[in-house]
This record gives structure tokens, C-alpha cells and sequence, in this order.
């Protein structure tokens, strides 16, 4: 790309526009390193508490920045700050070992599979905790209150005002914002009679027809849902520790599978590969969830964290999932997989890798060319 070009795609920028994007890119860059030390992390423990030496943990790829020994392991800070990793004593089978006892080839199958899992599920665990701190801080949910009508909608045809609060739907009793509004969503065209409570604390009951409203699902797909225009009211709900732990638990339960359920769609083209985003778009959505609170930037640190875990359990060499792979292969065959096999296995991955980040770099700056 020649200097004009790059120019031209920057042009819309202003000072204080780029060093938001600089300064959120910096906390991405903290957020990240510190997702990638836990993962690291949940590798060296697990090596550690199983008998495996470890060599090497860093943070980042490439030539070293700053470091210290410990013990046996060098611990270090690398330039490249999207990755990082750990070196197992005996990982190299063409190198030889003074003890086998702690050499990582020399573990049983199962020992070398828990190490390595261990880094995804770290991520996994790190995202129960996250939300479980937002739950306790206080997570921002609607209320039956109705907060904003819109101009001609048909909440607004109907009467329904700000402060009125939803009490029933065809007869159903609303508990929740989330019940009024999939009732809703599942009835466009459909008439339906809305019992509402009055702030003067008048009981009403009006007619309304939910606008037919078409939209795309994540993988591309149009439906049509109902909408009658109004916007609930925000409330905070905090939560005890030990019910904040369980919302964690079910959050990252949900967001592991549409995790999984993303990946599958992008693999077989139903969710267009234009959604992939890089670091320059993860960097973007990091400083507009900052700017809504700091409970929605934690809920974005857990998105993150889930996709780390998930991504890397992805069955390609040179990521978690691959190892995974041709250990299970090993314990299913009862030997190792050819040294040449794995070699030729690992170049393929990290040639799809390589390819995979160049695509998302793509996307994120055709994004900015069309802001």
C-alpha cells in the first residue's frame, strides 16, 4: 500500500479520534496479554503439579524484551504481544534429556492431554469469574417500566406511556423485561392486549398489533419479528457471591456454545466471513463497551476469554487443539503419530493461521475505509 493510499484511508481521522483508538488499543493490548497469562498460566501449573519442567513461559512472541529466572523456568516478556507461550524440559524428540522423570515426552498420555487443556480451560474458568465480579458489581437489566415510547409506533397509537409498567400480556403475567419483550417478538401482526399499571397506580388494559420488523440472524438468515416501539427502563440488579458464581457459571456456559455454534456456521459459510474481526476491530468494540461502563467492558474481557479458550481447542496444529489431537491419537493407536506427519500437520496450521489473522487484519481496515 503506497503512501497516498494510506493517507486517504486515515483522512477522516481526527487528533482526538486516533488517540481514543490509540489509547483503547493500549488497554486492549493490557487485556489481552493478561487473557494470554492465564492461559499460559493454566499450562505451567497443571506441568508443574503433574512433575513437568518448564523451560520457558512467555508473553509474547519474538525477541525478548525483559525477563528473569526462577528456579528452573526463564520467565520473559516478548515484542510481539498477540500470543505468547511455554516450554516443556523434553518437549523436542530429536533433543536428549538428563531426567526423564520430569521430561514432557516421557509423561503419560494422559498427563501430556491435561496439560495441555488446561491452558482453554483456564480461559473458560477466567470468564466465570469475570462475570461473577459483574453480577456482584451490579449487572444493568430492563425493567417491566417503560421508559421512552417511540414517535409513531404503535405503543404510541395505543396510549402506552413512560412509567407505565407491563403487568400482563394476553393474559400471561410478565415477570421479566425478557418475557415481554419474546412474547412480543414472537407476535408481529398479531393482536394482543397489553395490562398495564399506571404511575398513579390506574390499571389499564390496551389493544396493540407488534409491527412486523425484519432482521438477520447471525448466520444471515431473515426473520421477521414484533416490535411496538418503546424502550424499558434500566435497572441495576446486584447479586450474593455464591448466586453471582452461578451466573457465571451459566453465562459461560451459553457463550462456550454460541461460541462453538459461530465457528461451525463460519466453517460452512452461513455466517459471512466479513464478520471476522482482528485486533484493530477488537480494539474498536473494546473502546465502545469502555465508554458504556465498566461492567460491559468486563463482559467483553469474558467474550474474549471464551473465544480463546474455544479457538484454541479448534483441532489445528500448532494451537492447543491440534496437540490434543495427535495425543488422543496416541493413546487410540498405542504409539506416537510420525515425527513427519506432525511436522507436515503443524506447517499446514500454521500456514491457515497466518492466512486467518491476514483475513481479519483485512476486514478490520475495508471497515475503516467504509466508516
Amino acid at each position: 500500500m503506497n503512501t497516498f493510499t494510506l493517507l486517504s484511508v486515515f483522512d477522516g481521522l481526527t487528533i482526538d479520534r486516533l488517540y481514543g483508538w490509540l489509547s483503547f488499543g493500549a488497554s486492549a493490548i493490557v487485556v489481552l496479554a493478561a487473557l494470554i497469562v492465564v492461559h499460559e498460566f493454566g499450562h505451567f501449573i497443571t506441568a508443574r503439579l503433574v512433575g513437568v519442567r518448564v523451560e520457558k513461559f512467555s508473553i509474547g512472541f519474538g525477541p525478548k524484551i525483559a525477563g528473569w529466572k526462577k528456579g528452573d523456568t526463564d520467565y520473559m516478556v516478548s515484542w510481539v504481544p498477540l500470543g505468547g507461550y511455554v516450554k516443556f524440559y523434553g518437549d523436542d524428540p530429536d533433543v536428549e534429556v538428563d531426567d526423564e522423570r520430569e521430561s514432557f515426552l516421557n509423561q503419560p498420555v494422559w498427563k501430556r492431554l491435561a496439560i495441555v487443556a488446561a491452558g482453554p480451560i483456564s480461559n473458560l474458568i477466567l470468564a466465570v469469574f469475570i462475570i461473577a465480579l459483574a453480577a456482584v458489581i451490579g449487572l444493568p437489566t430492563g425493567s417491566r417500566v417503560i421508559d421512552k415510547v417511540n414517535e409513531d409506533s404503535p405503543a404510541m397509537a395505543a396510549g402506552i406511556k413512560p412509567g407505565d409498567t407491563i403487568e400482563a400480556i394476553g393474559g400471561v403475567v410478565m415477570k421479566t423485561w425478557d418475557d415481554v419483550r419474546e412474547t412480543i417478538y414472537k407476535s408481529p401482526g398479531k393482536a394482543l392486549k397489553i395490562e398495564l399499571l399506571r404511575e398513579s397506580g390506574e390499571k389499564v388494559v390496551v389493544d396493540i398489533t407488534p409491527a412486523e420488523h425484519k432482521e438477520k440472524t447471525l448466520d444471515g438468515k431473515e426473520i421477521v419479528i414484533g416490535l411496538i416501539g418503546v424502550i424499558p427502563r434500566q435497572i441495576i440488579k446486584t447479586y450474593p457471591p455464591h448466586v453471582a458464581l452461578l451466573k457465571g457459571a451459566e453465562w459461560t456456559w451459553s457463550m462456550t456454545a454460541l461460541t462453538l455454534w459461530s465457528v461451525e456456521k463460519m466453517i460452512s459459510r452461513e455466517i459471512p466471513a466479513d464478520q471476522i474481526a482482528g485486533p484493530i476491530g477488537i480494539m474498536k468494540i473494546a473502546g465502545q463497551e469502555a465508554s458504556m461502563g465498566f461492567v460491559r467492558l468486563l463482559r467483553f474481557i469474558a467474550i474474549i476469554s471464551v473465544n480463546l479458550g474455544i479457538l484454541n481447542l479448534l483441532p489445528i496444529p500448532v494451537l492447543d487443539g491440534g496437540h490434543l489431537v495427535f495425543f488422543s491419537a496416541e493413546a487410540l493407536l498405542g504409539r506416537p503419530v510420525r515425527l513427519k506427519t506432525q511436522e507436515i500437520a503443524q506447517q499446514v496450521g500454521l500456514f491457515l493461521l497466518i492466512s486467518l489473522m491476514v483475513f481479519a487484519f483485512y476486514n478490520d481496515i475495508m471497515r475503516l475505509i467504509k466508516e
